[in-house]
């Protein structure tokens, strides 16, 4: 059997992707072909198809194309242990997905019919014990007045605005996460700790002339490096990422916030 291979044309649509975009991964070089054809064609084999999967399989977790190039050219990457790491992170993304509907489902019922007399709804997905406890671990640490100011917040909040904040709080975490290996105080960092800022900000229930301090939010990543559970992931402590994001939130904090 002979080596099979794309064209630029097929492989683009058996991936779902544009010739366009294929192009602009062989110019920076993230997907080069393995064959250039003296007429100039590109065509591609089992190696660039498997690349390429993993390309999209980065993109899908919000990875900018730099650091993408960066994992894929490492060395010591492993083909295996990352589909195993894509596969374990979807899974993830599912069960809290799955959570959050079901969360946001009973919340917009309790919503519509008047009927929510306490907020452990709001912490949908733990158990009863574990949601108590936190909620007065949060209450210790900013003050009954802000917890309930902020659980107010969401309970005002319609269905729309409600799930693009969840949205928008997974999709922040998961740039930062591919951003964590670089300079806290870079513009592509600082891009995303200005949106998780004011993400923080409508979660506390913050009006549009309100800020957070400079030593709240500081503090809120000191809290992120003293208890592994803030920054884990599946379950797992994550200190290096935490220890990141304190660094991050520090540098916005300083440069500009009172």
């Amino acid at each position: 059997m002979g080596v099979v291979r794309y064209s630029v044309k097929q492989l683009a649509r058996l991936a779902g992707v544009s010739v366009r975009t294929l192009h602009v991964y062989d110019e920076m070089g993230l997907l080069k072909p393995s064959i250039r054809t003296d007429a100039g064609y590109r065509q591609y084999g089992e190696a660039e198809l498997l690349r390429l999967q993993q390309i999209l399989f980065y993109k899908e977790l919000d990875l900018p194309l730099k650091c993408i190039g960066e994992i894929l050219d490492d060395p010591g990457f492993d083909l295996v242990e990352a589909l195993t790491g894509h596969k374990v992170a979807l899974i993830a993304r599912r069960d809290r997905m799955d959570t959050l509907l079901n969360t946001i489902d009973a919340t917009i019922d309790h919503l519509k019919n008047k009927t929510m007399s306490n907020f452990e709804k709001l912490y949908e997905g733990m158990p009863r014990e574990e949601a108590a406890a936190l909620r007065q671990e949060a209450v210790d640490n900013w003050g009954e007045e802000a917890i309930r100011k902020s659980e107010n917040a969401l309970l005002e909040m319609d269905k729309e605005r409600l799930e693009r904040l969840k949205g928008d709080q997974q999709n922040i975490m998961r740039r930062l996460r591919g951003l964590r290996k670089s300079d806290p105080g870079s513009d592509m960092v600082q891009a995303q700790i200005a949106r998780h800022y004011e993400m923080i900000r409508a979660f506390w229930g913050l009006s549009d002339g309100e800020v957070i301090k400079a030593k709240a939010y500081k503090g809120l990543g000191e809290m992120y490096v003293s208890d592994d559970r803030y920054m884990a992931e599946d379950g797992k402590p994550d200190p290096e990422f935490a220890a990141f994001m304190r660094a991050a939130m520090g540098y916005y904090a300083d440069s500009w916030l009172e």
